[in-house]
């Protein structure tokens, strides 16, 4: 009997939310995307003209030039630059290892991981394993003095969700050099976080402690791994690295804005967008050249069909995501100072595949609004419409504006890992129909934001 009322509400709630939220502006949207769309093209330049863009680097200040130029030439009311200073390390000539047990040698790949030092010439040492970051926590440092850890820590095969299986092992590399000094360590290496096995071994960020001596750090292919793995059982095996990475002094640099002002509430500000840095080694494709093109191109659809917002939609292409987020924490403190009223923000950060839905952080009232907008969609096959994170670069927004709703575009996750990080992060490995398919969803998500929130 209590059903009626509950019916009655949810239709008010989705009428007093959605009805702005034109079913048919939306096939607009997507018909643009798909039909007309320069997503493709725009990543193709982005990968190609300037390619891999680490902070700090000439190819960090290429993208920046070419994201302005890129922005300047879609007549959006304003583009301008956002000074930062970020990090700039240098990973130096190519990583090199190999392994020696009895009288044979096999060369590994390898990367060395972001921010590590160099091994000062060869360093070479008795290669010790351990499955996970915790086990090496709890060996005795009598064991681990003066070798070479090997941590083998793999990414859940169980997990549906790869970011879920990312996330529960991502601290082996963070921390990884950290723990294995604290007992001792010569150097650590560990397996890459991917779950295809493969040769391509994956980069990524790392830190130090301060109180703990700094040690050379570097990540091998998921396929040595394995080898590693099963030599060691039978085999005392000795490793030999040769690693001339280094950090560098900080380095100007900058986040690129563009605008579309809002007709009515200009003060009001939506922030949309993904990082321009990339590591080194790929083209920096999926990671994140693919969320740069989704929110250029979501504002050009708003732009191309003479959308006229409400509040002012802002594009922001944020520098140094990947070795310390400078770039967010700069644009927050920066729209502070402003005196910048933001009510949402929204970030593409997982890849170019294909759409599957929004998550958001926010409130009871806000998850409604996701939920709400969802039959608006669900012919777009999005289907995943849930509370849960925005991303690295827009949180933190969230500590200057506690009840700002996070928005995190979801493409499908279960090819993400086999590029990330990668020298295979490459252009050719972006399906065109999948990144188009982004930007629309990514663009109607804009625009029910705008209309509704």
């Amino acid at each position: 009997m209590k059903i009626v009322p509950f019916l009655f509400c949810f239709i008010v709630y989705f009428s007093t939310y959605c009805q702005k939220g034109d079913s048919t502006f939306i096939e607009k949207i997507y018909h643009e995307a798909l039909v007309k769309g320069e997503a493709h093209e725009n990543l193709k330049s982005l990968c190609k003209d300037v390619g891999n863009r680490l902070s700090g680097t000439v190819g960090a200040q290429m993208a920046v030039e070419w994201a302005k130029a890129t922005l300047e030439k879609y007549n959006f009311d304003t583009v301008y630059l956002q000074s930062i200073m970020v990090p700039h390390w240098d990973r130096g000539t190519t990583e090199r290892a190999w392994i020696q047990f009895g009288n044979k040698k096999i060369a590994l790949n390898i990367l060395a991981l972001g921010g590590s030092i160099g091994t000062d010439g060869i360093m070479k040492g008795e290669l010790i394993q351990f499955s996970s970051l915790d086990e090496l926590k709890k060996a005795s440092k009598l064991t681990v003095q003066g070798k070479i850890v090997f941590i083998n820590q793999r990414m859940n095969e169980n997990e549906i969700n790869t970011f879920h299986a990312y996330g529960s092992c991502a601290s082996m590399r963070v921390d990884g050099a950290v723990e294995a000094a604290k007992l001792g360590a010569q150097a650590v290496v560990i397996r890459s976080l991917g779950l295809a096995i493969d040769d391509h071994p994956h980069t990524g960020v790392m830190k130090y402690d301060s109180e703990v001596k700094m040690i050379p750090a570097a990540a091998i292919s998921t396929q040595d791994s394995d080898l590693l793995s099963e030599l060691l059982q039978s085999n005392r095996i000795d490793i030999i690295l040769e690693m001339s990475c280094r950090s560098l002094q900080d380095q100007p640099s900058f986040n690129v804005i563009g605008e579309l002002r809002g007709r009515k509430k200009p003060n009001h500000i939506i922030t949309f967008g993904g990082h321009l840095d990339s590591w080194d080694t790929g083209e920096g494709a999926h990671d994140d050249g693919a969320g740069v093109v989704h929110c250029i191109e979501a504002l050009r659809i708003l732009k191309k069909l003479k959308y006229t917002p409400e509040k002012t939609l802002r594009v922001v292409l944020f520098m140094n995501e990947e070795n310390g987020n400078r770039g967010g924490k700069g644009y927050a403190d920066w729209v502070v100072s402003k005196g910048e009223q933001h009510i949402a923000a929204l970030e593409s950060d997982r890849g170019g595949f294909a759409p599957r839905g929004f998550s958001c952080d926010g409130n009871t009232d806000q998850i409604k609004f996701l939920k709400a907008v969802e039959p608006l969609l669900q012919k777009y096959e999005l289907h995943i419409f849930e509370k849960g994170g925005g991303g690295v670069d827009i949180g933190p927004l969230k500590s200057k504006f506690p009840s700002i709703p996070l928005f995190g575009f979801i493409p499908d996750s279960q090819r993400y890992f086999d590029f990330h990080h990668t020298p295979n992060d490459i252009f050719e490995n972006v399906n065109k129909r999948e990144l188009e398919l982004g930007a629309a969803a990514v663009c109607s998500m804009i625009y029910l934001i705008d209309l509704n929130l």
